[in-house]
């Protein structure tokens, strides 16, 4: 629509080369690793040239703990099902079993084999790094789950079941589960070399309050938090270059920008909750960037409802902001959005050509259209449309607005902006992962009202790319699509936009998608 063994893990202080004097021109046109795209300087203007360094050795993704742990359960549990039912299947031909005793065992050892399992820590990473004690307690409690039914069978309903079934299911499955661990370790131990498994913090305040932060945090067993550097507004006679051996990098304007560049997950903010005026300063700017938001308690005397509050050993937090869309809701919203999105392109591909088509006959020039728009975390991205002006007319930079009766428009283009037709590209968009199919529509990044752009007009603009746009949001079907020639127009969209993430779900997404084509009918400011 419009518009344990820790020597593997990395070291967490950053030391830049000795020839890496840089000044800011040459960091920001170096291309950020594992883009290959070039930073702007619009998004790294101000940034020293070692914010610069740090931010750009930080673009490599990290891997959710969370993921992680869930994906090697949902493994360990297949396996033990999938090759319980084929040597079950194998090993009643030709008996007299009732149904359900069979499917009776599988439930029996799911149930023992997640409880027995958790409790052995076989989900503990440190765990999941190493090879032999990894093994040791797979074998241990895949041992105790065949050994509880072998002994209680009779107290679980399995008295019938044929006595070759649980030496074979228990081998075979014994076997599987220790190459699968055993390959696991590999890759955990390499995503732990390379810094992925951790999550990337921020200290956001310096000073003794800081010193001693960092000193509780790298004082904790198996700590995962990986301390990336330290923003400050305060001047270096008021707060160290260099705290715990950690640089500041620049201010918290400065951290805006740095997180625009860096993979961060978290913001860890030291300033005393009693400094509740400069602490509101510090998340309004903040709590625009797509990450997690802890405010240090562990010098405060207060206790907190634990629903409030989360730890990291036995260091106290506040959880104050948490990044939207994460762990397994991201996996689960890309997945609606692959499966929805390719099932959608193949009936609507005859469309798409007919448009094609007809684009091509009215009007020299090539069918489709690419834009410059803002994309997650205000990454530059490419969006296709169809192309609905004259290609000599064309305005890539969207410098200027389409308006009513705009003479850049061509007949088709009429027709397909006031259908949403000119949209349908997009879904290749999605497939590529630039777009979602439901989120904050992707303004063009020269987008402007009454000659300012609009994060000039609303204040939090930016807070809409927290997730990846749509091609259809919640702001869309309620009306807010079209022309934005008004301050109150962008400051609607905006709402909407900020309600739709703060209240995402995937029958959320259902909703909007199943409304869109209803809103559609409205082409009141589809122009």
């Amino acid at each position: 629509m419009h518009d344990d063994d820790l020597t593997t893990r990395p070291h967490r202080h950053f030391h830049l080369p000795s020839d890496s004097g840089l000044n800011t021109a040459e960091a920001a046109a170096r291309p950020l690793p594992g883009t290959g795209r070039q930073a702007t300087a619009e998004t790294e203007a101000g940034l020293s040239p070692l914010a610069l360094e740090i931010a750009q050795s930080l673009q490599t993704k990290t891997i959710s703990p969370r993921v992680l742990v869930g994906s090697a359960r949902l493994i360990d549990l297949a396996i033990i099902v999938l090759i319980g039912a084929a040597t079950l299947s194998t090993s009643i031909v030709g008996a007299t079993v009732a149904p359900w005793m069979p499917i009776s065992a599988l439930l029996v050892a799911l149930i023992l084999a997640a409880a027995i399992f958790q409790a052995a820590d076989c989900y503990q990473i440190p765990v999941m790094r190493t090879a032999l004690p990894q093994a040791g307690r797979i074998v241990t409690a895949w041992s105790l789950v065949a050994g509880v039914i072998l002994v209680a069978g009779d107290y679980l309903m399995l008295p019938h079941l044929p006595e070759s079934w649980l030496g074979l299911w228990y081998g075979l499955t014994l076997a599987t589960l220790l190459i699968f661990r055993a390959v696991l370790s590999l890759f955990v131990q390499h995503w732990t070399r390379s810094g992925r498994l951790e999550r990337r913090a921020i200290i956001v305040g310096g000073g003794e309050t800081a010193a001693d932060l960092i000193h509780e945090i790298e004082a904790q067993p198996d700590n995962d938090i990986r301390i990336c550097g330290i923003f400050d507004d305060r001047g270096n006679d008021r707060s160290p270059a260099n705290v715990a051996g950690y640089p500041k990098l620049g201010t918290v304007a400065d951290l805006v920008q740095f997180g625009r560049i860096a993979r961060i997950d978290m913001l860890i903010v030291t300033i005393p909750m009693r400094a509740e005026k400069r602490l509101v300063e510090f998340l309004q700017k903040l709590w625009v960037l797509p990450v997690d938001i802890r405010l240090s308690a562990h010098t405060d005397k207060m206790r907190f409802r634990e629903r409030a509050s989360s730890f990291i050993g036995t260091v106290p937090f506040v959880d104050v902001i948490d990044r939207p869309v994460a762990d397994w809701d991201a996996i689960s919203k890309r997945a609606f959005d692959l499966i929805a999105a390719s099932l959608l392109v193949v009936p609507l591909a005859p469309v798409m050509l007919a448009v094609a088509a007809a684009i091509r006959l009215e009007s020299k020039g090539p069918a489709l259209f690419r834009q410059k728009r803002y994309g997650f975390n205000n990454e530059v991205i490419e969006v296709l449309k169809f192309r609905s002006m004259y290609h000599d007319l064309a305005d890539p930079a969207a410098r200027k607005a389409v308006t009513k009766d705009d003479p850049r428009v061509t007949r088709v283009g009429r027709f397909i902006r006031k259908a949403s037709l000119d949209e349908l590209p997009q879904l290749f968009n999605v497939l590529k992962g630039d777009l979602s199919l439901v989120g904050p529509r992707p303004h063009a990044v020269n987008a402007h009202t009454d000659e300012r752009l609009w994060e000039q007009v609303v204040d939090g603009y930016f807070a809409r790319h927290k997730v990846r746009p749509g091609v259809t949001g919640w702001a869309q079907i309620n009306g807010w699509r079209g022309e934005v020639d008004t301050p109150e127009k962008i400051q609607k969209r905006v709402e909407y936009d900020i309600y739709y993430i703060e209240n995402w779900s995937i029958f959320f997404d259902i909703l909007i998608l199943l409304k869109t084509p209803f809103a559609l009918f409205n082409t009141e400011n589809a122009y």
